[in-house]
């Protein structure tokens, strides 16, 4: 059987579910009874039956119901021509159960599944889960809250978070702060490092520094030892000639006087402005004892243009005078070196006449490394009279270590004496 509705709407077919709410039952109005909604603008009111006219039989059976389009309703509620088949299908359409094409009750060929919950998804809140999957959930994340790992990356997950949420500046700030930090820790380095080399550096050159007043205080005292042996065992091999007596004589003359082996060699002219000397002569006395540093004792003789001898001069070795290795600063102000030498001459000087500087870099020289000495030299000059005639004098005393250096033995080194007179 076909049924049809108010409108000969036809019933949809079976699709093996259960008919929904609207389907089944006609809209309940405000008044409690069921009709049918007319469409938007069609009859009057909200299709309720409030106002029309229903009629009841005795047992409440509808008899005749006008909702307001000019169709009558039989016993069962249906327009008139129309009804169910039997009472079961008057039933279960009025129970909501779906019905076959013909009327039949369809619930016995394809019953309706029972509903199953679906997962509600919504923009502020995750899928759900079933309820197993959801206390297996719960489980397992209790078990793992349990776990050591588990705190572990709880804390870091925790930091990550915390990390995440400060702002860019304080981030910055961080890096900022990190890269400030090891600045100043490879500074610290930096000036640890300076200050360590430095102390060693200083420590290196106070070494250095000691040491060398070491050496030199050991070079003294062999020195002095040394003088001192010599000095003792040194003994006069020369004579020094009388100068006075040579001034105003010839060179043959002087030649003659001289003896000891005298032997001149050629004279050499001197062209100097303002100076009186216009010739030199060099005299050897070849039968003095030679010294094997300085060679053989010389007499110097200087001759006007007239060839008289106006400046006499000597030089020998301090050694052949007996002086030995004395050092330079005793020679002069200990031995009286230049006023022994100067008195042999003949002549007779103060004793005060003689000074040597307080400062002895002012008479040494050094080698380039500042501290080898390599040289000794002073030159000390006054005047006298002789026989009420004034008569300037000069000496020169050297001591050169450049032999003794090299052979690093004092032994080796040539001290040499010079003195002059002059009319």
């Amino acid at each position: 059987m076909v049924r049809r509705s108010k409108r000969n709407r036809d019933v949809s077919a079976d699709d093996g579910n259960a008919m929904g709410l609207t389907e089944a039952f006609h809209p309940v109005s405000a008044d409690g009874f069921t009709t049918a909604m007319p469409p938007m603008g069609e009859g009057d009111g909200d299709g309720s039956i409030i106002g029309e006219d229903v009629v009841v039989d005795e047992e409440g059976v509808f008899e005749e119901v006008d909702l307001g389009d000019g169709e009558a309703l039989d016993d069962e509620g249906l327009p008139a021509g129309e009804s169910f088949p039997d009472e079961a299908v008057f039933e279960d359409f009025y129970a909501g159960r779906p019905l076959d094409a013909d009327g039949a009750d369809a619930a016995d060929a394809s019953p309706v599944p029972d509903a199953v919950p679906l997962g509600v998804v919504t923009a502020d809140a995750a899928p759900t889960k079933p309820a197993s999957k959801a206390a297996h959930g719960a489980k397992k994340a209790d078990g793992a809250s349990r776990g050591r790992h588990a705190k572990h990356a709880s804390e870091m997950n925790e930091k990550a978070r915390k990390k995440a949420e400060l702002p860019e500046y304080m981030r910055k700030s961080r890096r900022m702060r990190r890269i400030l930090i090891v600045v100043i820790i490879l500074l610290v380095l930096i000036l640890a490092a300076m200050v360590y080399f430095g102390v060693q550096l200083y420590k290196e050159a106070s070494s250095s520094a000691v040491q060398q007043a070491l050496s030199s205080e050991q070079e003294v005292a062999a020195i002095a030892s040394e003088d001192a042996t010599d000095s003792a065992d040194a003994a006069k091999v020369t004579t020094v000639p009388d100068l006075v007596s040579l001034l105003g004589l010839t060179q043959q003359e002087a030649v003659d006087k001289l003896q000891h082996g005298a032997t001149p060699a050629e004279p050499r002219a001197v062209n100097e402005e303002g100076n009186p000397i216009k010739s030199e002569v060099r005299v050897a006395l070849t039968a003095e004892p030679a010294d094997s540093r300085t060679g053989t004792p010389t007499v110097y003789l200087g001759l006007d243009a007239d060839g008289k001898i106006i400046q006499a001069g000597y030089s020998t070795s301090t050694s052949s005078l007996g002086y030995g290795s004395v050092s330079f600063k005793d020679a002069v102000l200990k031995e009286r070196i230049i006023e022994k030498t100067l008195a042999e001459a003949g002549l007779s000087i103060p004793d005060d006449a003689v000074v040597l500087p307080e400062n002895a870099e002012e008479y040494t020289s050094y080698d380039t490394d500042g501290t080898t000495t390599t040289k000794e030299y002073c030159s000390f000059n006054g005047e006298v009279d002789i026989d009420g005639a004034p008569h300037a004098w000069s000496a020169v005393l050297s001591y050169d270590y450049s032999m003794a250096n090299a052979s690093d033995n004092l032994a080796d080194t040539v001290r040499t004496i010079f003195i002059y007179v002059n009319s």
